[in-house]
This record gives C-alpha cells, sequence and structure tokens, in this order.
C-alpha cells in the first residue's frame, strides 16, 4: 500500500511532463490557462452598428437608420486628450436668448475609461503653475473633478470603444440650455420651458470633420399648464422645441503664441492666475486673436498664411451685401498697422450652397428677421480656453419688421426684458447683451425725423443709414477679433471739430468703432458732417497692433512694451463695460458711457435738448398721414423722449465723478490714477439738469403732441389702463430714473464725500442744496404743475428715505445732507404762495410727509 501511495503522489508530475513530450509530437494538446491573466479578444463592434449610417471625423458617429438614435465611436488614442466643446442655439425663444447664432457654452473637455465605462470631465483651465517650482506638484490640489456623463460602453474592437450618445447630447448635461429665474419673480413674469422631454427630442443634423464633429438636436420642453404664454413668436406654451448644436473640436495643433491681456487696452480675455507667483498680480490673463501668420517673416507688410474669411449669408438684402462688404475690408487698415496685408477678406455666400451657415469651419456674417427681436446685431467669437486662440466667429444682424432699418445691440451683460436671468449654460463673455438696443434704433431714428423735419433729400437719408451699416457692421467685427467695448471713445473730438470733415475722414468722428455714440446731428443743418465713424479709429488700429503684431522669438515683452506706453495719448483713450456708468451709482468716470459725443458731452446735450424741442412744433404735421393711424406720430414722439433720456443720463454722471487714468507710473503721465470732476463742471451739470429736466417749463412744447399719441388698436390689445400716454409717468422716469436715482444713490454720495478728502469741493450737502433750488424755487410763489408736483414729492420721499435709521445703505455725512435739505424745504414751504387748491394739497402733503419723517410719533 506504501508503494501504491508513492505512485499516486508523483503521478501527476510524470503524467504533465509526458503530455509535454507527447505536445512537441503532436500527440496531445495543452490544457486551457484558468487565470485572470488570460486577455478576451475584443468582440468587435458590427454587430451593434449594423443598421447604422457612419458619420466619421474627429468623432465616428452611428446613428441607426430607423430609430434615430446615436452612438459615438471612441478612439483608444483619444482618451486623456484634452478637446474643446461649443454649444450654439440654433432656433428657439427669442426671450430666453435661444435664438439662433447665440454662441454659449465654451469649455475643455477629456474622456476617460473607468472600467466598463467612458467618464466625460470638464477641465478647469483657470490656472497655471509653473513647472520647475515645487508648488506645480500640488496643481490638482482640492480642485474636485467636474464629471458631467458617465457612460458604459456599448462594444469593443482593437482601436476604441462604443458608446450610446443620447445621454450626452439628447440631454441638458453639456449646456443647461434653460436660464435660471430669479427668486422671488412671480411664475407669471417670465416664460418657462417646463421639463426636457427626451422621448420627444430628435437629432437633426450630424457632420463630422477631421477637426471637429457637429451634432444638431432638437430638444423637447414640455410645460402642461403654462402661467405665461411667453411673445408671439411662441406657437404653444405647453409644446416648445429648442435646436441646439453641439460641436467636439480638436484643441488646435499649431505655434500659437497666446498674449498676455493689459488693462490699458481691451479685449476679451480668459483670467488665468499664476499659483506659483508671489506678485501681487500673480495674473496671466491672455486675450482673444486669430491666429496669423505672415507669409514672408521677413516682409514689414505681409499676407497672411491663412485669412480672416467672412461669409455674407444668402438671407442679407442684395441691396446691403456690398456695403457690408466694404464695412469689413475697412478692418484691414488697422491690421496694416500689426503688419498684415489683407488680413480680412468678404465672401458672399452662393445661394446654391451646399454647406450650412451653422457649420462652424465658416465664420457668417447672417441676417434673419425674428418675431420678437431681443437684439439688433451681435458679434460673438469662440476660443481655445487654454490660449485664448478665436476658433470661429459669427455676426447676427437683426432686421426688424415694418422697417428697413436693423438696430444696433452687441455685447454687454444686462438684464433680459422680462427680468434678471441667470445663464447657466453659457460662458461670461457669451451671456452679454445690450440692453439699449432701442436706444441704439432711436440714435438713428432720432436722425432719421431731424432729416424728415428739415425736409432733407431721400440721397441724404441714405447716406445717413449708409453711415450707420457701416458702423453697425465693423462694430460687431471689431467683436469677433477680440475687442471688447470702448465706452471712452466718443469723447475723442471737440465740439468745434465734430462736423470738420476733412478731420473725421482722416481719423475719424471717434476714437473706435467699439462705443455706443449718440448719432452726430448738427443743430445748423447746413454744418453737418458724417453722422456715424465709417473708419476705424485711432484706437481700433492701435488695439490691433497690439493685438496681432507678430514678433522674433523673446522681443515680444518689449515690443509691447513699447506699444502700450502709448495709452497716454489722449486719441486712444479707453474704458470699457466695466467702467461705464450707464446704471445709477455704477463706476466712476463720466468720460466713459454711452450715447454722448465730443469731449464736451455736457455742452453737446445742450444742443440735443434744443433740437428735440424744436422738433415737437413739427411731429404732429409730419407724422399725420392720410390712410394710417397716429402709431408713427408715437414711436417718433417716444424716440425723442429718449434722446432726452440719454442726455440726461451723461449730464448727471459728472456729479460726483471721477476721472480715471490707468496709465503705468513709468508712462509719468500728468494725470493721477483718480482726479476728482473740477467743482465748475458739477455744478454746470446740476444747472444743466435744472434747466431742461427739472425746470416747470422743459416740457411745454411737449403739450402739442399729447392728443395725438394714440397707437394703432389690433385686436383686444388695449392696456387695461387705457391707451393714453402716461406723460406724467414718462417724464417723473425720464426725470428720476436717469438723473435723481444716480445724484442720490448710496455709492454716488459717498464717492462725493470720500472724494473731497482727495481735490473733490463739492460737498453732498450743497449738491441736494443745488437740487433743492432747482426743483422748487422756479414755483415757490406760485401754483405747481403736475410734472413739478410728481418731481418734488420723490425728491422729497429720496430724502426721506436716506435719513431712515432703519436703512444702512447711507452713511453718516449723507443723512445728515438729506436731513438739513429737508428742514430747508419745510421751511421753504411756510412761505410758499398757492393759488389754487391742487397745489396747496400737495405742499400740504409734502409738510406731512418731512414732519412725520423728522418727528415720528
Amino acid at each position: 500500500m506504501k508503494k501504491v501511495l508513492m505512485v499516486l503522489i508523483i503521478s501527476p508530475g510524470l503524467l504533465l511532463t509526458a503530455a509535454r513530450a507527447q505536445d512537441k509530437k503532436g500527440a496531445a494538446v495543452a490544457p486551457t490557462p484558468t487565470t485572470d491573466t488570460a486577455k478576451k479578444k475584443p468582440a468587435g463592434i458590427t454587430d451593434k452598428i449594423k443598421s447604422s449610417r457612419k458619420y466619421d471625423g474627429l468623432f465616428t458617429l452611428y446613428q441607426d437608420t430607423v430609430t434615430g438614435t446615436v452612438q459615438l465611436y471612441v478612439k483608444k488614442n483619444q482618451l486623456g486628450k484634452e478637446y474643446i466643446y461649443q454649444s450654439f442655439s440654433i432656433n428657439g425663444p427669442n426671450q430666453l436668448f435661444l435664438n439662433q447664432s447665440m454662441h454659449r457654452q465654451t469649455l475643455v473637455f477629456k474622456i476617460e475609461k473607468a472600467f466598463d465605462k467612458l467618464e466625460f470631465s470638464r477641465v478647469n483651465t483657470r490656472f497655471w503653475y509653473d513647472p520647475n517650482n515645487p508648488v506645480s506638484k500640488t496643481a490638482t490640489v482640492d480642485k474636485p473633478e467636474a464629471v458631467f456623463l458617465v457612460e458604459k460602453t456599448v462594444s469593443e474592437d482593437a482601436d476604441g470603444y462604443l458608446i450610446s450618445a443620447d445621454g450626452l447630447f439628447i440631454s441638458e448635461k453639456l449646456d443647461p440650455v434653460k436660464p435660471l429665474f430669479p427668486p422671488g419673480i412671480p411664475p407669471t413674469a417670465i416664460f418657462n420651458l417646463g421639463n426636457l422631454n427626451p422621448a420627444k427630442s430628435r437629432y437633426t443634423a450630424l457632420r463630422s470633420f477631421p477637426s471637429n464633429s457637429d451634432i444638431v438636436v432638437d430638444l423637447a420642453y414640455d410645460n402642461p399648464a403654462p402661467y405665461n404664454n411667453g411673445t408671439t413668436d411662441i406657437t404653444d406654451a405647453r409644446y416648445v422645441r429648442v435646436r441646439m448644436q453641439h460641436s467636439l473640436i480638436e484643441m488646435p495643433k499649431n505655434d500659437f503664441q497666446p498674449r498676455r491681456d493689459d488693462p490699458r487696452v481691451g479685449y476679451f480675455s480668459q483670467m488665468v492666475t499664476d499659483q506659483t507667483s508671489i506678485s501681487p498680480v500673480p495674473y496671466k490673463d491672455i486675450i482673444h486673436r486669430w491666429y496669423l501668420k505672415k507669409k514672408d517673416p521677413n516682409a514689414a507688410l505681409s499676407e497672411p498664411v491663412e485669412p480672416i474669411i467672412y461669409w455674407i449669408e444668402n438671407t442679407t438684402p442684395v441691396e446691403y451685401r456690398q456695403a457690408i462688404v466694404d464695412a469689413g475690408l475697412k478692418w484691414n487698415e488697422a491690421f496694416e498697422k500689426a503688419g498684415f496685408k489683407n488680413a480680412v477678406q468678404m465672401k458672399i455666400m452662393p445661394d446654391d450652397a451646399d454647406w450650412d451657415p451653422a457649420d462652424i469651419r465658416y465664420n457668417v456674417i447672417r441676417w434673419v428677421s425674428s418675431a420678437q427681436p431681443t437684439y439688433g446685431a451681435i458679434g460673438p467669437s469662440f476660443v481655445n480656453p487654454k490660449t485664448g486662440q478665436i476658433i470661429g466667429a459669427d455676426i447676427t444682424i437683426e432686421w426688424f419688421s415694418g422697417s428697413a432699418t436693423p438696430i444696433l445691440d452687441e455685447l454687454f451683460k444686462s438684464a433680459a426684458t422680462t427680468g434678471t436671468l441667470q445663464f447657466a449654460g453659457m460662458e461670461p463673455q457669451h451671456e452679454a447683451f445690450c440692453s439699449l438696443a432701442n436706444e441704439l434704433k432711436s440714435q438713428l431714428l432720432t436722425g432719421m425725423t431731424v432729416l424728415d423735419a428739415t425736409n432733407a433729400s431721400p440721397a441724404e437719408l441714405g447716406e445717413m443709414h449708409k453711415q450707420f451699416l457701416t458702423y453697425l457692421v465693423m462694430h460687431e467685427m471689431g467683436h469677433t477679433l477680440g475687442l471688447n467695448h470702448n465706452m471712452k471713445a466718443s469723447q475723442m473730438l471737440s465740439p468745434a471739430e465734430i462736423n470738420n470733415t476733412e478731420l473725421t475722414h482722416q481719423i475719424g468722428l471717434i476714437g473706435s468703432v467699439m462705443d455706443y455714440p449718440a448719432i452726430n446731428i448738427a443743430a445748423d443743418r447746413s454744418k453737418q458732417g458724417d453722422y456715424y465713424t465709417t473708419k476705424a479709429g485711432p484706437y481700433d488700429l492701435w488695439a490691433i497692433e497690439y493685438g496681432y503684431t507678430p514678433f522674433n522669438e523673446g522681443e515680444e515683452a518689449a515690443g509691447l512694451k513699447k506699444i502700450i506706453a502709448r495709452s497716454t495719448d489722449p486719441k486712444l483713450a479707453f474704458g470699457n463695460d466695466g467702467d461705464d456708468m450707464r446704471a445709477p451709482g455704477k463706476a466712476m468716470d463720466p468720460h466713459v458711457n454711452i450715447n454722448e459725443l465730443t469731449s464736451d458731452a455736457i455742452g453737446y446735450a445742450e444742443e440735443r435738448f434744443k433740437i428735440v424741442n424744436q422738433l415737437m412744433g413739427k411731429l404732429v404735421q409730419k407724422y399725420t398721414k392720410d390712410g394710417q393711424s397716429y402709431a408713427e406720430l408715437r414711436t417718433r414722439y417716444g424716440t425723442l423722449l429718449g434722446q432726452r433720456f440719454s442726455m440726461a443720463s451723461a449730464i448727471s454722471r459728472y456729479v460726483g465723478g471721477i476721472y480715471i487714468d490707468r496709465s503705468f507710473p513709468e508712462q509719468k503721465s500728468t494725470n493721477k490714477p483718480y482726479t476728482p470732476v473740477p467743482l465748475a463742471t458739477q455744478k454746470r451739470a446740476i444747472d444743466m439738469m435744472n434747466k431742461y429736466i427739472f425746470a416747470p417749463d422743459a416740457f411745454d412744447a411737449d403739450a402739442q403732441v399729447f392728443p395725438y399719441l394714440q397707437p394703432q388698436r389690433r385686436g383686444f390689445t388695449q392696456s387695461n389702463s387705457g391707451d393714453d400716454f402716461k406723460a406724467t409717468e414718462n417724464i417723473l422716469y425720464l426725470q428720476t430714473s436717469s438723473t435723481l436715482s444716480h445724484l442720490l444713490h448710496g455709492a454716488t454720495l459717498q464717492r462725493i464725500t470720500n472724494s473731497r478728502l482727495y481735490g473733490n469741493q463739492y460737498s453732498v450737502a450743497s449738491m441736494m442744496g443745488d437740487l433743492q433750488k432747482g426743483i422748487f424755487n422756479a414755483d415757490i410763489t406760485t401754483n405747481v404743475n403736475v410734472y413739478r408736483q410728481d418731481l418734488q414729492t420723490y425728491y422729497v420721499r429720496q430724502l426721506v428715505s436716506i435719513i431712515d435709521p432703519k436703512n444702512q445703505q447711507f452713511e453718516d455725512v449723507s443723512k445728515a445732507a438729506a436731513l438739513y435739505t429737508l428742514k430747508k424745504i419745510k421751511t421753504q414751504l411756510t412761505t410758499a404762495v398757492s393759488t389754487n387748491d391742487e397745489t396747496k394739497a400737495h405742499r400740504a402733503n409734502l409738510v406731512f410727509l418731512i414732519q412725520n419723517a423728522i418727528e415720528p410719533k
């Protein structure tokens, strides 16, 4: 038994040896390994794509020809690489800014494999680390991953992985689409899309090219019981489809060099912080600009290897196409300063073109006619967030139904028409709209009204419109070249120079086409010059020189320093939306503003007030026409009222204003960084408002127009409060929203007090006293008309609000000045003379308000 046991123990080894020996002779087969290290051959993707159409390109897409669903094929060599994502709205509700060609989300993403899944995550591009600094080892610390989608692989082959793409594209993973509604807004106030319904959503178009893949989808939103039915563009508020485009873009492969941003010149930029710097300003912000490279690097002036090409969409009215071409080519003057010839090229899209204007490989100037336009024109671009290189751009011009003139609008962050919407699906530079589209349109309508009233020829009206269109296109194209607004440029010329065409044709009407200027209208029609600037201004030429001049290796820093050193030249003055003072209390420098003109904006405003008042007597006769209602007359009057609003706003900002100089110390500017507006200028501004906005007779000329301001009736669209023009309400809004709301804003009052420590000679108490004189003195011994009753009551209520102990928006100096002014007004009212009950009632109410505020019971 022992012998047998020994044989059994050793026999497996002997058998294995024998088997191997037989295997060499082909008589036996080795056993199949049973360990986990054995590699299975991928099953392949053929069975999963049998009924699909293939779209090959940067990313390969497969669309099922029966169900329409899409699968995405990710190559193994694409894992871990960085790509750019850009979304666009193609068609949707205008009031939610989902209309055509709105550039939305821009981000860098990567795809990585985790077991049997693919993870899509966003890359944080806001920081920079010096790789030679040990701190750079912490580059990923405390920066949480942003994984926006995880999809299980459907199949795999030797080269890549197949996944379902519906969760990526028929969703809000990449772009949240819907704006966020502000808290406290009633549900009836803003149109709401409701909830995404994937089952009713679909793919509209798939395009895949070597460097980009575009996926166009119709996202369906259901809202079974909408509180708000939207505007006329909404067919049925319960069911709305929004067309969106997802573009997946290859990271550009070239020798493009990022260019640093500088606060003295205005480019859109990517904000990047150097986490390894100990500088008090550790910023490596980079500007947005196109990749231009000289064909001849040694030539002072050379054509680029690849020019910037704009296509004019075939929807553009034929009569405007050449004007748009000419306007775009005017930017070449600026690029010549940077060493490039014919950098900008303009082409017209053929009517039989086989490409889609939404294809990101084309930069298109588009022309649309929306039902409810929220803008007049936009000029967005999208970039590589890692470098600032502009990859593509579009310009959209809105045709306004009933008018042969599109209005001007652009990129400025503001409240939507229905409330302060927040756009989670948009980058800040894209979440930027102009709130003054109607005002900017009214600038042109004002000019047309002046020309109409003076019986100008059709040729002169045509010239005004041509200049407007040229300015509009150049402005929006400037945005697509990387430039942001320059709201300081309209101050370049003096009132004596503004109509000198020999000068304006040489250097322009204003320093930059990136401003929002008032239309130039001469009171003396025989001296009329240009209405709009029609060429790139000195600032534009300088800004393009800074952004686009190529430098040899190691020479850029010195070269840029030499260019930027010229920023102290008054013609190159710059101030953008962050500096401008269009909102009450906002910013500081009255030179940085909109809808004004010349180096004497106060004097220019006075001339505009006079022109408006003179036109009032001509409106009824000019716009009372056989065969039409009085709707046009009402529109023209509203336009002129808007001009007063703009002028009053511009004037008021000089009170408590501070001139800003952003030059660096080595430039040895004669100005300090902050210089308070001189006392005489501030008091002149108050005097102008007292005369043209607050005076009892300021709106006497309007009385002859009021009986005719009747809108056209359409069905049952009449207002619940009647269709009569609300004259007192509109004029009080002009007096308060554009002027008093700024002058009595907590930030303005505090600025007046603070700036007295470094040169301001105008105190809050003196300013309030000057307002008191303008608002009360002229009619203190007579009856008070309804305009002045509203104005005086508003002023008293504002002062009462300031002294309220519960109101913490005002510091004590302002509270003391308001109390002092209220007591003076009360004393003044005790000696006032009244001959009618209306005035007596009004003044009794004022005394009551003041008494209750000073000595509350």
